[in-house]
């Protein structure tokens, strides 16, 4: 028989009603392991209602039992992150070290909520007039929701969530449909934490329960993590429908290697940057532009590295690299590959034949390299979302950067160089949201905000960090004026006495 899994609304796993299921497959063997309920919009609503009527004691919660709780949280997330990787795995397909680097990275954004009582102090002017104080607070909106991709379902929420619970909303959660079970997974820990029915809240689907969220009138904030398409989607509808959006778009990064850099230090970071999570990570390296001579040498030590990758079961102890999410995918990564020598690309290596004896049937792609690649070619231009890597040579270091600058996107890039006045110049001069130092994927920590520019970012906010804070709050000044003591008639006072 196989599994259901089930929505989580105020407090419990309820049973999808809609009648409509999704397919959750695992990767490594292509069978399906798993039914998924999708949310009609009366189920959205149920949802959005037990996490608004769960608002009106928790936004009013102090501070110390919303950390407390978190606290607890944090503590059952250390004790069952292997299990919660092995869920990430079973569905996803990413390797199981993969799966609990991004377990860890959830982490410390919990920690982060943890310490929010710092994020949330006010602050206060005295005396701005005779007996007049001016005080700014901050506040919950209420309802927020979360709407998260495939590729990290753990980690990605949590992103969101526990800031948002920290700062006192409530939440609704809307993970992939393709890998839905870490996500129920850490609502069931929420609940043994403490956390109190309805404060947080799991709806799966598809764009039935996303444009509800978007639509419904008690939903004051979307969050939302995925392609460059459906982000402007999110943003255009939820905005129009007065909400506050944080909507994070797709991404093609890029890492410039000058003529100074270690080879060997680029080529190993290009390689994990490249392929790691088979490329399905959005601050994956996916375009590598070598400066000047280096680029036959560069490509040639990336070449040997990236052949020497296991790819199997994520699973199996040894693998490094596993499969992509869905057969589906696996075929667009691979077109790509197939019509890159047409397109004028220099195919080094071409992984789209690969296979795993014994797992036929799952979502295999091999490494593929490309060389001199030109700016026209559809391999460059989108975001493949695989483990295809790029390589694009420039003469100049100005003429890397401009390359890189000319793309709509601009979530993270890197540059790699021993030249401390070049690196300096490239912070300054690159334009994304995320610059890496001899750091392939500079992936911010949790009190340091995450998000691009350009195509890559809607709205205003980054996630998680100071800009998280900020995004699930709102602010209140406060402006009072008090009689003084001294002008009160003269009577019995019990208080201390006055010095003046």
């Amino acid at each position: 028989m196989t599994n259901i899994v089930n929505h989580w609304i105020g407090g419990k796993s309820v049973e999808g009603a809609s009648g409509t299921y999704g397919p959750v497959t695992d990767p490594a063997t292509g069978a399906v392991t798993t039914k998924v309920a999708f949310a009609s919009v009366e189920e959205v609503d149920a949802a959005v209602a037990a996490a608004r009527a769960a608002f009106a004691s928790w936004g009013q919660s102090s501070l110390a039992q919303r950390t407390q709780i978190l606290f607890r949280f944090r503590a059952l997330l250390d004790a069952h992150r292997d299990e919660i990787a092995a869920l990430i795995t079973a569905e996803h397909g990413k390797v199981h070290s993969d799966a609990l680097g991004e377990v860890a990275r959830g982490l410390e954004i919990v920690d982060l909520a943890c310490g929010i009582t710092v994020q949330l102090k006010g602050e206060l002017s005295t005396q701005v007039a005779s007996r007049v104080d001016v005080a700014a607070i901050r506040q919950p909106l209420g309802v927020v929701a979360g709407i998260t991709p495939f590729n990290f379902p753990a980690m990605v929420p949590m992103w969101m969530f526990p800031i948002a619970i920290a700062c006192g909303n409530t939440f609704v959660l809307k993970p992939s449909e393709k890998d839905p079970s870490a996500s129920v997974r850490l609502a069931e820990l929420l609940s043994e934490a403490g956390l109190p029915d309805g404060v947080f809240n799991v709806v799966h689907g598809d764009k039935v329960a996303v444009d509800r969220l978007l639509e419904h009138p008690d939903v004051k904030a979307v969050s939302f993590v995925g392609s460059t398409p459906i982000a402007r989607h999110i943003h255009t509808t939820a905005s129009a429908h007065g909400k506050r959006v944080q909507a994070l778009g797709g991404a093609k990064n890029h890492m410039l290697v000058l003529p100074d850099a270690d080879l060997d230090a680029a080529a190993d970071a290009a390689v994990s940057a490249a392929y790691g999570s088979a490329g399905e990570r959005c601050m994956a390296i996916s375009a590598v532009v070598a400066v000047g001579s280096i680029g036959d040498e560069l490509v040639e030590k990336i070449r040997e590295r990236a052949e020497k990758i296991k790819i199997g079961p994520g699973s199996d102890p040894a693998s490094e690299m596993g499969p992509l999410i869905t057969r589906e995918h696996r075929d667009k990564v691979a077109s790509y590959v197939r019509n890159a020598a047409a397109e004028g690309c220099e195919v080094v290596l071409d992984g789209t034949g690969f296979t795993v004896d014994g797992h036929e049937d799952g979502h295999w792609i091999g490494i593929s390299l490309l060389d001199r690649v030109p700016t026209t070619a559809k391999a460059y231009q989108d975001e493949i979302f695989g483990p295809v890597l790029c390589v694009l040579r420039a003469g100049t270091y100005e003429e890397g950067v401009a390359l890189i600058n000319a793309s709509p996107f601009g979530n993270g890039t890197a540059i790699f160089t021993r030249d401390g006045g070049a690196a300096r110049r490239f912070q300054l001069e690159a334009e994304a949201g995320m610059v890496g130092v001899n750091v392939p994927i500079p992936v911010p920590v949790g009190y340091h905000s995450f998000g691009g520019w350009k195509d890559s970012l809607f709205g205003d906010h980054h996630i998680y960090g100071n800009d998280g804070t900020h995004f699930y709050t709102r602010g209140k000044v406060v402006t009072t004026r008090w009689p003084d003591p001294a002008d009160a008639p003269a009577g019995v006072d019990l208080g201390f006495p006055r010095n003046h």
